[in-house]
């Protein structure tokens, strides 16, 4: 099971950006500028991190790449040296069984607390065989589902499954990113009737509504997004954290939502819309990421492993557009200030 300070951390909701990787020219790890996308995501204020996951790009695990092992293990020392305490080191863990128990292990090894469970691979097994996989996973580390949405490669996973999923003791977290009101609805009603409101932490991964996930108080008894777990944070990642804890306020005190927050979440969507790539199906999505740490100095290009993956046309001009439009949303003067100390 968690520690007992990492299992409080989780529950009151955090900052989690997905770790994008860096490549250089060749498209080969970067490792300084890997260590700087760590630094700062703690600087800013996150919770913790996920590596390994959708946004890390999965063909680390392929082996001709082999940066599995290394990219998790650059992310887990930074973190052991720099980050403070409660801060959750989160792993991406996928691939039939015997793959998805072989990086669990390494990741727990290596110091990570909590693997986050692709189930993309088991797109034929029923059920009883996904509940059989997730239950050998959590054997080896404490486990965050993942509700996956199926344009970017997940499965559409019903409430039975979920109620199920919801009974394994060493369940901590859901991650729910399936970009579709009914099946996250599914989700927490799941969570809900098995009576682990308070055990299980609820993290968005709708990049399309974050900030509508994170204000709601659903009616299955009161429950609520702990934070999120997300690409779209691996940048402008200060202001996210700002984000959250603005909404946690709110829904603190069981206050008003103020007008301009839910412009503001219209504003937040119009920007995933251009950092994914919305418009070709989410083509670019890591790309686009990559673009906008590029422009704040964090990577030196946007280089994805796959020689094919890059901007959409027009994806360049549209995170243009969005910067423009909406300056409040960056935090290109917080990276500014740190990009020397974090490229050290």
């Amino acid at each position: 099971m968690l520690p007992p300070l990492l299992r409080q951390r989780l529950l009151q909701g955090q900052v989690i950006p997905a770790h994008p990787l860096a490549l250089d020219e060749n498209r080969r790890l970067d490792e300084r500028r890997q260590r700087a996308l760590t630094r700062y995501y703690i600087a800013a204020g996150a919770g913790g991190v996920a590596v390994g996951v959708h946004t890390t790009q999965f063909a680390i695990r392929d082996p001709r790449v082999g940066l599995f092992e290394p990219v998790l293990k650059l992310a887990s020392e930074v973190i052991a040296r720099e980050a403070p305490p409660g801060f959750l080191p989160i792993a991406g863990v996928c691939g039939p069984t015997a793959q998805a128990l072989a990086e669990a292990r390494f990741a727990r090894d290596c110091g990570y607390q909590l693997g986050l469970l692709s189930l993309s691979a088991l797109k034929a097994a029923s059920t009883d065989e996904l509940l059989a996989h997730c239950r050998a996973v959590a054997q080896v580390i404490p486990v965050m589902g993942f509700y996956l949405q199926p344009a970017v490669g997940g499965r559409v996973l019903d409430f039975e499954f979920w109620r199920r999923f919801a009974e394994i003791e060493q369940v901590a977290a859901i991650k729910i990113a399936p970009f579709n009101r009914y099946q996250t609805l599914d989700v927490v009603r799941a969570v809900a009737e098995a009576g682990r409101l308070g055990d299980i932490a609820l993290y968005t991964g709708n990049d399309d509504t974050i900030t509508h996930d994170l204000l709601t108080r659903f009616p299955f008894g009161g429950a609520r997004f702990a934070g999120g777990l997300l690409g779209h944070w691996a940048v402008w990642t200060q202001k996210a954290v700002s984000l959250l804890q603005e909404c946690h306020a709110l829904a603190d005190a069981n206050a008003p939502v103020p007008q301009e927050l839910l412009t503001r979440a219209a504003q937040i969507t119009d920007t995933n819309a251009a950092f994914f790539d919305a418009a070709h199906g989410f083509a670019g999505c890591i790309a686009g990421l990559h673009e906008v740490l590029r422009r704040q100095g964090l990577l030196r290009g946007i280089w994805c492993l796959d020689p094919e993956e890059g901007l959409s046309p027009g994806q360049q001009e549209e995170i243009t557009r969005i910067y423009a439009a909406y300056p409040q949303l960056n935090d290109d003067e917080f990276v500014a200030q740190h990009l020397d100390q974090w490229l050290h």
